[in-house]
């Protein structure tokens, strides 16, 4: 009896030594987002860095404000003063307060609309601009599908829920990056508060999104809300000096599941220059006695997860033919990832090569 005790308590001391010496592996689990539909974007090099149900079709609620801004910014006076009509003054939803007859800047409709999600602002902005809804709705689909947001239709100005007013996640993304090129959109999206006296204002303003308070570098963009989008967010943050779009569509916890994403980026993903501004990438004979060298006007940086690696193809044109222009297109550099590509961007000539020259050239050579 004792000897079947000491067996059982070796045994299971050898079991113990044997689970913990002998290597495993956990599987971590992938990171769930609380949303219908999520995607974070590096908006200079517009690579994708998570994404979850990105290419669905679904309402965006008062994100469709991004594009408004956009378009008012790209089409606009934004001196010009647009009274406040009946249609402005009495829409339902989110608003600002102004009352018709009001005469306000487009400037300053643009910063009720984006700090407040005025949807006043946002007819009176359209009715300004292009004298009605109807036709500043053609320059917002038309602007979407130039930008490369082919999966987007809009119906209003606003984003009240419509039966045919839609975005993806992904597309959103996209025009959030197109937006941040301008420095005025960037201003309006990333300051928390505007007093009235110092911009020339009717009244103040106060920047309901609470992101800008919650995640260090956030500096926009849009918050959103209606009953069949559910709770929507679109953020900036500065990481680096890079901004990352983060979209999280009809996501009840869209503060929370957006620093989520945030840390997730932050924690998987460095940048890396690949080229340099200036560098030599490639060459392109011209014939057996001259080459023209292909060059970056820009760095080339991509978000990389740490410790993984990437390829570059150099896609050059079978046959040139002289003159040849200093900075012409020719040919360009694609970046790759798993077999996945990440970026082209077009390669340069780094001189200028014409006949003469070309002639010169031949000739020296025949006494060489």
């Amino acid at each position: 009896m004792k000897n079947k005790h000491i067996k059982r308590i070796t045994s299971i001391i050898l079991l113990t030594l044997i689970f913990n010496i002998l290597p495993y592996r956990v599987n971590a689990k992938p990171m769930y987002i609380d949303a219908r539909s999520a995607i974070a974007v590096d908006s200079e090099s517009k690579c994708v860095l998570y994404e979850k149900n990105s290419e669905l079709l679904i309402p965006i609620a008062s994100t469709t404000k991004i594009m408004t801004t956009l378009v008012a910014i790209k089409y606009g006076d934004l001196n010009k003063k647009v009274e406040i009509s009946s249609k402005s003054s009495n829409i339902h939803g989110s608003q600002v307060g102004y009352k018709k007859g009001e005469l306000i800047s487009i400037r300053e409709l643009l910063y009720g609309l984006m700090l407040r999600s005025g949807n006043d602002a946002a007819i009176a902005i359209a009715e300004g601009i292009s004298g009605s809804v109807e036709e500043f709705l053609k320059l917002m689909n038309e602007y979407a599908q130039e930008i490369g947001a082919i999966n987007t239709h809009f119906e209003s100005p606003h984003g009240l829920d419509s039966q045919y007013h839609y975005s993806t996640a992904y597309d959103l993304a996209l025009i959030t990056a197109k937006a941040k090129e301008n420095k005025l959109f960037n201003h309006i999206v990333g300051v928390k508060d505007v007093d009235a006296k110092e911009y020339g204002f009717t009244r103040s303003y106060h920047n309901i999104n609470k992101i800008l308070y919650q995640i260090p570098g956030a500096n926009g963009v849009k918050t959103g809300y209606t009953g069949n989008a559910g709770k929507c967010l679109v953020t900036s943050v500065n990481m680096g000096g890079r901004d990352i779009v983060i979209v999280v569509l009809n996501c009840s916890k869209r503060w929370g599941e957006t620093r989520k994403i945030y840390e997730y980026v932050k924690g998987n993903y460095e940048f890396k220059k690949v080229i340099k501004k200036g560098e030599i990438v490639d060459s392109l004979e011209i014939d057996e006695n001259k080459k023209v060298n292909l060059i970056c006007d820009e760095d080339i940086i991509i978000p990389i997860k740490k410790e993984q690696s990437y390829e570059t193809k150099v896609i050059k044109p079978v046959k040139i033919q002289v003159p040849i222009q200093k900075g012409e297109n020719l040919g360009k550099v694609c970046i790759y990832k798993n077999g996945t590509i990440l970026l082209s961007k077009s390669l340069k000539s780094s001189e200028k090569i014409d006949e003469s020259k070309k002639l010169k050239i031949l000739f020296k050579n025949l006494f060489k």
